[in-house]
């Protein structure tokens, strides 16, 4: 029987890709960066809990709870809980987990499950990464089956969320490998991250991706977005780096027959705008060579006033 930790704390980071996920899928290397902001899980042995029980507790960013229930691990169902959606959600959470380690939920005394988000969980930073990566590190299983096996995707966002710093990740046949890449540009201090407010709807973007290349191969697409990724890392000027992130701005917007952010709300900005993640969503990258109150004014002006510094915010 192998064994489960009963008293474990753990804190897994946040994620932003700079290579548009759809092209990793199809094994392009990513530029990903975890964030300072992550996810803190307590677990915690309560003797006022029955054994075989645990009472499970989520936190959002500004210390409200957002989601509690109490569920029966062997056999695992729900008793009682705040949000029927959620709590279904981590009952098949546990489930992948027993998939990978049949004796997890046997045999525990009654537990207190607390988990601490330390950003928005409308940001899109990974609130369903860092919760699974916490897990697997309390479970000792491999995160990135877990993942495969409750959410799917590419699995960057675990990478992230386990990394102490930028990484180049990619899936090579299937397999993630994830590698410590240095990026710290001199011009770091005039990258900003500006929450949109948006959401792409990944699968439509799969659906333009997969048909664009149904009859042709991604590998020479592949090939330029790799080469971009490299240019990237090693870019030393602004200017530079605002030439490499339109390039593979045009790219993706080529292959998902979608229009660059840049062009279709932000026509007129003097610097680059870059899409994140899952290209469309959630945060952009900005650059600029203004001040940062003028920055911040200029995104103020279109409604957006949730803008952060590149250095501040992610593990450099």
């Amino acid at each position: 029987m192998t064994h489960t930790p009963t008293a474990f704390k753990t804190h897994t980071k946040g994620k932003l890709l700079l290579t548009g996920e759809y092209v990793v899928l199809d094994g392009a290397n990513a530029l990903a960066i975890p964030a300072k902001l992550g996810q803190q899980l307590e677990v915690k042995r309560n003797e006022e809990v029955s054994p075989g029980f645990l009472n499970w507790s989520s936190y959002d960013h500004t210390g409200q709870i957002w989601f509690q229930a109490s569920f029966q691990l062997a056999p695992l169902q729900i008793l009682s809980t705040t949000d029927t959606a959620t709590a279904e959600r981590i009952i098949q959470i546990f489930q992948s987990i027993q998939r990978q380690k049949p004796e997890a939920w046997k045999g525990l005394p009654g537990l207190e499950v607390r988990m601490d988000l330390q950003f928005s969980r409308h940001w899109g930073l990974g609130t369903s990464s860092t919760l699974l990566a916490a897990l697997a590190q309390w479970q000792k299983i491999d995160p990135y089956q877990l993942l495969w096996d409750s959410f799917g995707g590419s699995a960057y966002d675990i990478a992230c969320a386990i990394a102490d710093g930028p990484i180049l990740y990619q899936l090579d046949n299937g397999m993630p490998h994830s590698t410590p890449t240095p990026f710290h540009p001199p011009f770091a201090h005039q990258l900003y991250l500006v929450y949109s407010g948006k959401k792409q709807n990944s699968r439509e973007g799969i659906r333009h991706y997969r048909q664009k290349f149904a009859s042709m191969s991604p590998a020479p697409l592949i090939r330029q977005i790799d080469a971009l990724t490299q240019a990237i890392l090693k870019s030393t000027q602004l200017e530079e780096f605002e030439q490499l992130i339109a390039e593979h701005e045009a790219l993706i917007g080529d292959a998902l027959s979608l229009v660059p952010v840049l062009q279709q709300d932000f026509n007129g900005y003097w610097g680059q705008i870059k899409s994140l993640g899952a290209w469309g969503g959630d945060f952009i990258l900005v650059t600029s060579d203004r001040s940062a109150q003028t920055t911040a004014n200029y995104f103020a002006d279109k409604g957006l006033t949730e803008i952060f510094p590149f250095t501040e915010w992610l593990l450099l």
